[in-house]
């Protein structure tokens, strides 16, 4: 879904690169790495266009300047938006992106990701993925209030609610935290974030772009597609390789476990 909604962002802005910033090389990010450029081809073959596909590792989750360093070598690049996969790493994707902004006078965007941090800069973040491990604990709980427990691991997807995009008032909650614990910058306010985020995502995610995202989500939580994980860093990047030559719909049916695309 978001790779849909960066390729789309990246266009309204007049270019045709997207990125991410990642942290290290493991599964977890394996997935991202899937996803995020499914929906990039996803948008360029139902929109026709091209949109050019920069990845990168940083290897770190938890250094800031090692983000800002890479991510300013993404937007050397052409990237237009930069999605933020790293933690802490990634704040420094942020302070790239504003900097780029002051410097060059090009506008660019970046993507948060986990909790809305839209709240950071929402002049340049107008969009972040989310994890909703509020979800994750309040299932727990329950399982163990009204059962049945059972242990072992439990994937929270798009259908039981537990990832997706966060809407505007997910943003205004972050804020309102952000702003209680002092974080927030002092010439704004929750309504303010708010405001501003929905200015930038009426003005750069087109109602096209947000159908083509629902869409997607439709098919994932009606379990008509499902995506492969990758067990093996050959297979993942396999998959990888195939997506990057996709020139067709059901080319992208590489990374699926079940159903596919047309």
């Amino acid at each position: 879904l978001m790779g849909i909604a960066a390729a789309g962002m990246a266009h309204a802005l007049g270019g045709d690169t997207v990125a991410a910033c990642a942290g290290m090389d493991i599964p977890p990010l394996w997935k991202f790495h899937i996803g995020y450029l499914f929906g990039v081809k996803y948008y360029d073959l139902k929109m026709g266009t091209t949109t050019n596909f920069l990845w990168t590792y940083t290897g770190t989750f938890t250094d800031p300047s090692i983000g800002k360093e890479y991510t300013r070598g993404l937007l050397e690049q052409g990237a237009k938006v930069v999605y933020g996969l790293a933690g802490l790493t990634h704040l420094g994707s942020f302070e790239a992106v504003k900097e780029w902004h002051k410097t060059t006078g090009e506008l660019v965007f970046a993507m948060g990701q986990d909790a809305s941090q839209e709240w950071i800069d929402p002049e340049h973040i107008p969009i972040s993925g989310a994890k909703r491990v509020d979800v994750a604990v309040y299932t727990a709980i329950k399982m163990v209030v009204k059962g049945p427990w059972e242990g072992g691991i439990i994937t929270l997807g798009l259908k039981e609610e537990g990832v997706g995009i966060w809407d505007i008032d997910g943003v205004k909650w972050f804020a309102e935290q952000a702003s209680s614990a002092g974080r927030l910058a002092p010439e704004l306010t929750p309504d303010k974030v708010a405001d501003t985020v929905s200015q930038l995502r009426e003005t750069y995610i087109t109602p096209e772009v947000w159908d083509l995202i629902h869409d997607l989500e439709d098919d994932i939580k009606a379990g008509r597609i499902v995506f492969k994980t990758p067990m093996t860093h050959d297979e993942y990047e396999s998959i990888i390789s195939a997506l990057m030559a996709a020139q067709s719909l059901e080319d992208l049916n590489v990374a699926l476990e079940k159903g596919s695309v047309s």
